[in-house]
Parts: C-alpha cells; sequence; structure tokens
C-alpha cells in the first residue's frame, strides 16, 4: 500500500440526521463547501482513575493505571462562507427567508438545540507519485467521515477591518445509523465504479478515515439532496 500524504483540505459535506442518528432523506438535507480554514477534532478522553496501594511506611506495594475512556472528538470548524442553509443544518437555529418564502438570506441565532445532529464528511488531497496509478482513478483523496455531530453550535463573532470568519462547535457521538452511507464515496472494483462504503463504523465508532479515487462533490451554495439506495430501501 502507498503512503500518501496529505496536501490540504478540499471540501466538506454535511448532512442533516434524525435524533437516532439517521440520515435524512429528501432535497434539503444536505450542504457542500469548501470555505473553510480549518477543521479540528480534538479527542475528548477521560483518563481514568489511578490505583495505588502504599503501606504504613511509605512503600508502594502495587499500582495500576486507570483506564483511559475515549468520549469522542471535539470539533471545531472555522468557516468563512456565512450560509443561513449550512447553520440550519448545523446547529438547528431557523433561516430567514426572502420575500418568495422559500430562499433563506439569513439566519436566527437561538438556544442551542441538543436533539439534533449531523454527519461530516471531509476530503483532504493526497500528494505522491503513486496515488494515481491506476488509470481509472479520478485522483487520491484522504476521506474522513464523522457519521454523527451532535450539540452543534456558532461561537464568538467579531467584525471589524479584518477577514471575519465564524467558528462551529460540536461534538461526535457513537452509534448512529448512518450504516454505509447515502452517497458514493469509494471504489467498489478495479474499473473505480463509485459506490457507498463497503462496511459500516462499529457501534462504538467515532470517525472512519480512508483513502479514495472517487472526486468529492462539488461545493454549491445552497442545500444539496440526499438520495442515494438507502433512501430508496426505507
Amino acid at each position: 500500500m502507498p503512503c500518501p500524504l496529505i496536501a490540504n483540505a478540499d471540501v466538506i459535506r454535511v448532512t442533516r440526521l434524525d435524533a437516532c442518528g439517521r440520515p435524512v432523506c429528501g432535497e434539503d438535507n444536505g450542504f457542500v463547501f469548501d470555505c473553510f480554514a480549518t477543521l479540528g477534532m480534538n479527542a475528548n478522553v477521560d483518563e481514568g482513575e489511578d490505583v495505588e496501594y502504599r503501606a504504613a511506611n511509605g512503600r508502594q506495594c502495587g499500582f495500576k493505571r486507570g483506564c483511559p475512556t475515549f468520549n469522542g472528538y471535539d470539533l471545531e470548524l472555522s468557516f468563512f462562507s456565512v450560509s443561513p442553509e449550512f447553520i440550519e443544518i448545523t446547529t438547528g437555529n431557523p433561516p430567514v427567508f426572502g420575500f418568495d418564502g422559500v430562499t433563506p438570506i439569513g439566519y436566527d441565532d437561538c438556544s442551542i438545540r441538543c436533539n439534533t445532529g449531523f454527519a461530516l464528511e471531509l476530503w483532504a488531497e493526497v500528494i505522491g507519485e503513486d496515488v494515481c496509478d491506476n488509470e481509472n482513478a479520478q485522483g487520491a483523496w484522504i476521506y474522513f467521515l464523522l457519521p454523527w455531530v451532535t450539540n452543534g453550535q456558532l461561537g464568538d463573532l467579531e467584525i471589524g477591518s479584518e477577514a471575519v470568519s465564524l467558528t462551529l462547535n460540536g461534538a461526535t457521538r457513537a452509534g448512529g445509523r448512518w450504516g454505509t452511507g447515502p452517497y458514493d464515496v469509494m471504489p467498489l472494483d478495479t474499473a473505480g465504479t463509485a459506490g457507498p462504503m463497503l462496511t459500516p463504523l462499529g457501534s462504538n465508532c467515532h470517525r472512519r478515515t480512508f483513502v479514495t479515487s472517487i472526486a468529492p462533490p462539488e461545493p454549491v451554495c445552497e442545500y444539496t439532496p440526499v438520495l442515494g439506495d438507502m433512501c430508496l430501501a426505507s
């Protein structure tokens, strides 16, 4: 297997989930964009309690290291595009519509909604001499999937003479019902046929990462549909 090097982040897609972590099918449940600076995925780990046995004379008789518990990843996404669609999917805050009652032109900042959720996918470009050895490859990307993110909320906002960026915070959960996903994100054969993941994540997993030769979706500044085979089967 090659040893790919990550060059830079490329595209992010978010997908609306229901309260059980299932993708919500329909026309207005996805969003794809590339106007972001960084995505921080910071491990949240409880170190556990060490157990120490110490005699009255001060000598240590025994010691057992506490077992760490992985609680998931705390996310911090720095982005530039003030899209009502993206903010509605990730935070649950309602959009503000224009005169036609259909086109979102803004959003409201309301209370934090902990019963909403979204999935986040990120594609990062790969460099290396052998990343496109397969003539059917569309390119090469490292693909990250965070199948269940909750507690989405916008961070501090400061507007002045400098370029303005926004921050989205959230936290991953294990479990969920993403399954193999509603999208074609990996090749299924040597011909490069695009398809969904071959296996779902385990019930205690928070993230999946792999190299793919299937190109990421094109960024657009509007809702994108969730219409994969998973939706047809539901």
